[in-house]
C-alpha cells in the first residue's frame, strides 16, 4: 500500500540537523537516552550500505526478568509503529475482556411465524464479530432453519447501532477504497465485505469467465474484459476495476485486456457497503438452502424488548486475537477497539471511548506512555505514533499476565505462520520467535519475543521510519537484529 509522508530527502543535511535537534531536546526531557547502546556491527553496516541514518530507528532489546535494557537506541522517539500497534489494543482488550469474551449476533422475528413463514420482516442485529467470515455466516442461516424459519414474507433489517463508526469513507486513508485492508467497521461486516474475483481465460470463445466467492445476490458484475494475447503480466495482469457511479453500490464493471498465456487470476476485493453485502450474502445463502425472501434490506434498530429467535456466539477473543496479530488484519482490530468501548463503557462503541479505555488500562497497569496516539488501533494510518520503550514495557507486562499464553501464541512464529512464516526458515530459529510485523509506506516494524539459544527470552522491538525503508532494508535490518539476539 503506497503512504505519503513529508519527509525531506536524504541529500538535504537539514534533515539530519532536525534529528540532532530532537535529539538534543530528547535527551534533556529524558535522561535514559544518554544510556543508549551501540548497535551491532552488522546493523551498522547494512545501514550505512543503505544510506540511512541511526536517526532513523529506534530498537529496544530486554532479556525477561532483568532490571536494563540489553540494547536501547533512540528508545523514547515516537514513531509511526504501523501494525505493531496491535499487540497495544489486543493485548488491553483480552486484559479487559478475558480471553473466553464472545460476540452475539441475533435475529429477532417482526411479524407472525406460521408453518416456516414469517409474515413479517427478519432483523438481524450484529454484535460487531469481527470474525463473520461466510461459513460462519451460513452456520447463522442454518440456526434459523433449524428453528423452524423458511419462507421471509417482509425485509431483511439490519440493526448495526452497536458501533457507531464516524467515517464513511473507505478510502480516506489512501484513496484505494476498495482493497481489502481498508474495510471500515460495521456491527454486522460479513466476510469483511469482501468478495474474491476469478478470471479464467475462455481460449475457445475468445472470452474471459468471471467467477466469485462468495456470489452475494444483489452484486451484478458488467464483464468487459477482453482475451489478450502475449505473455502474461502487467499491472493486475490488464484487469481493470470500476465502480461505475456512487449511487451504483450494487455494481461493478471489468475492463481492460486479459493475456490468454495468464491462464487463471485471483483478485480480492471489498465491495458493496456493509448491509448491501450482508443482505446478499444471506440471500444468496438463504435461497440456495430451499428458503425464499420476498422483501429487500433496510437498516433500523431493533425493538428493545424483543425476543431473541436465535443468536449464534463468535469464537472465543483468545482465538480472535490470534487471527488479528498473526495476520495483521485492520478491521478485525478496529472492530475490537469499538467492542471494548461498547462493553465497557455501553452501546454506541465510538473510537473516542475505546481510545479512553485503552488508556485508563495503561495507566492501571502502571505503564506511562505520554508520547502514544493511538488513532484506530489498528496502525492503519500516518497518525499513530509510540515509542520502541513503550513496546518493550507492554510486552514484558504481557509477559508476566495471567493471559500470557493467549497473548504469546497470538503472534506470528518464525517460518511458521502468519506475517512470519516465510522469514528465518531452516535456520534453526523457526519457531523460537514470536514477532509482531508492520510495515507501511517509509515504515518498517517488529515486536516481539526471541528466545535464545541460550535459553533466556528476550523482547524486541525495532521501529524506522525513513523514505522507502519499507522496501527491503528494514526487514534486512531486523534479521540482523533478531539473529543477534537469537545467538546470545
Amino acid at each position: 500500500m503506497r503512504v505519503s509522508h513529508l519527509m525531506m530527502p536524504r541529500t538535504i543535511p537539514f534533515h539530519y540537523l532536525v534529528c540532532g535537534a530532537l535529539a538534543a531536546v530528547l535527551a534533556l526531557v529524558s535522561p535514559t537516552l544518554s544510556a543508549q547502546s551501540d548497535l551491532p556491527t552488522l546493523i551498522k553496516k547494512i545501514m550505512s550500505a543503505h544510506r540511512l541514518p541511526e536517526s532513523s530507528l529506534s530498537v529496544y532489546v530486554q532479556a525477561v526478568g532483568e532490571h536494563k535494557p540489553l540494547l536501547a537506541l533512540n528508545a523514547d522517539w515516537p514513531r509511526n509503529p504501523a501494525s505493531t500497534i496491535k499487540i497495544l489494543t489486543t493485548l488491553a482488550a483480552l486484559d479487559t475482556l478475558g480471553p473466553a469474551y464472545t460476540w452475539r449476533t441475533r435475529a429477532y422475528l417482526d411479524g407472525d411465524l406460521s408453518n416456516g413463514r414469517l409474515n413479517g420482516h427478519l432483523v438481524v442485529q450484529g454484535g460487531g464479530d469481527p470474525f463473520m467470515v461466510v461459513e460462519r455466516w451460513w452456520a447463522f442461516v442454518d440456526g434459523l432453519r433449524r428453528n423452524g424459519l423458511t419462507d421471509i414474507g417482509g425485509d431483511f433489517v439490519i440493526d448495526d447501532s452497536y458501533f457507531d463508526v464516524k467515517s464513511s469513507d473507505p478510502g480516506a486513508f489512501d484513496g484505494q477504497g476498495f482493497r481489502t485492508y481498508n474495510v471500515l467497521p460495521n456491527a454486522l461486516l460479513v466476510n469483511f465485505q469482501t468478495v474474491r474475483f476469478f478470471f479464467q481465460a475462455d481460449r475457445a470463445n475468445g472470452a474471459v469467465q468471471i467467477t466469485t466467492n462468495p456470489r452475494p445476490a444483489n452484486l451484478r458484475i458488467d464483464n468487459q474484459l477482453k482475451l489478450g494475447k502475449g505473455r502474461c503480466g502487467g499491472y493486475q495482469r490488464g484487469i481493470r476495476f470500476d465502480v461505475p457511479t456512487a449511487a451504483s453500490v450494487d455494481a461493478v464493471t471489468f475492463s481492460g485486456s486479459f493475456p490468454a498465456a495468464c491462464g487463471t487470476y485471483e483478485m480480492s476485493r471489498a465491495v458493496l457497503t456493509a448491509p448491501h453485502y450482508a443482505y446478499g450474502t444471506f440471500k444468496a445463502l438463504w435461497e440456495e438452502t430451499g428458503g425464499s425472501l420476498k422483501g429487500t434490506v433496510r437498516v433500523a434498530e431493533a425493538v428493545p424488548e424483543a425476543e431473541v429467535f436465535y443468536e449464534l456466539p463468535s469464537l472465543p477473543l483468545a482465538e480472535i486475537i490470534s487471527r488479528i496479530n498473526k495476520y495483521s488484519s485492520n478491521v478485525m482490530s478496529r472492530q475490537l477497539l469499538l467492542t471494548l468501548a461498547a462493553d465497557q463503557m455501553g452501546p454506541p462503541g465510538t473510537v473516542e471511548n475505546g481510545r479512553l479505555l485503552v488508556q485508563q488500562w495503561i495507566r492501571a497497569k502502571n505503564l506511562k506512555f505520554p508520547e502514544l496516539i493511538l488513532d484506530n488501533g489498528s496502525g492503519l494510518s500516518r497518525k499513530t505514533r509510540i515509542a520502541a520503550r513503550s513496546l518493550g514495557d507492554l510486552l514484558l507486562t504481557a509477559y508476566d499476565g495471567p493471559y500470557m499464553p493467549e497473548f504469546m501464541a497470538s503472534l506470528p512464529l518464525a517460518g511458521m505462520d502468519g506475517t512470519m512464516r516465510r522469514r528465518f526458515r531452516g535456520d534453526g530459529m523457526e519457531g523460537r520467535l514470536r514477532i509482531k510485523t508492520g510495515r507501511l509506506d517509509d515504515t518498517s516494524a517488529i515486536a516481539g519475543y526471541v528466545l535464545a539459544r541460550s535459553g533466556r527470552t528476550y523482547v524486541v522491538v525495532a521501529l524506522q521510519n525513513y523514505k522507502d525503508v519499507h522496501r527491503g532494508p528494514g526487514q534486512e535490518i531486523q534479521n540482523a537484529l533478531l539473529s543477534w539476539i537469537f545467538d546470545r
